[in-house]
């Protein structure tokens, strides 16, 4: 077979999946319009330079399982989550808002106070929010948690992600800062560039994380 043809090896993509520890794993939940694509990738490189497992309801692929029972899968099997409220605002000519995330983060909240065992399940959650956003006027109760604001710039989500993961305590936080995460993200961009002239738009969750891992920051 010509060299050009040939694969490297690959995991498959389940090696990203529930088999992983739930301790170093974070459930990405955020918009997968055009737009916020450079933000998404940007989230889950600063949690792979963190020394965690992004995990997304496109890591299984499309497949017959429902997307709301994969999403519920991954949240019940991550010890963290990432929610962004972006797009909870009116957009089109009917002005429509779309509330998939607020309603995925009330399923971890529901884990989180979970009476089903003997002590609370473990999870903690990142709520994201635009500057300016009027998020507690339509959901009050998220009120007494502190969503953080950004300003819809890879640098801003970024600076939020990296710092709320070195405060959640975990002992396989890889030490870091937003700025060397910052510095090595146009090289992952690269990476996805060239994953997508080869995959097209569905590149595997598996290749994905492999190439984040390839460009993290020094320790």
């Amino acid at each position: 077979m010509p060299d050009e043809f040939k694969q490297p090896r690959r995991a498959h993509s389940r090696a990203t999946g529930p088999a992983l520890d739930p301790a170093i794993s974070v459930f990405i939940n955020c918009p997968f319009d055009p737009d916020y694509v450079p933000l998404f990738e940007a989230i889950v490189f600063a949690c792979v330079s963190c020394g965690f497992v992004p995990r997304s309801s496109l890591e299984s692929g499309t497949t017959s399982q429902p997307r709301l029972e994969r999403i519920v899968a991954a949240i019940f099997t991550s010890d963290y989550s990432i929610r962004d409220l972006s797009r909870c605002r009116g957009e089109g000519d009917e002005k429509l808002a779309r509330f998939n995330m607020p309603l995925e983060l009330g399923m971890a909240m529901a884990r989180r106070y979970s009476t089903s065992h003997k002590k609370k399940t473990r999870h903690d959650w990142l709520v994201l929010v635009p500057q300016q956003h009027s998020y507690i006027k339509y959901i009050s109760d998220l009120a007494g948690f502190d969503a953080k604001p950004h300003d819809g710039t890879q640098k801003g989500v970024v600076e939020n992600v990296v710092s709320w993961l070195a405060t959640r305590g975990n002992p396989t936080f890889t030490p870091t800062n937003p700025k060397q995460v910052m510095k090595c993200l146009p090289r992952f961009h690269a990476k996805m560039k060239n994953l997508k002239g080869r995959w097209g738009q569905e590149v595997p969750w598996a290749d994905m994380i492999q190439a984040a891992r390839q460009v993290v920051p020094a320790p």
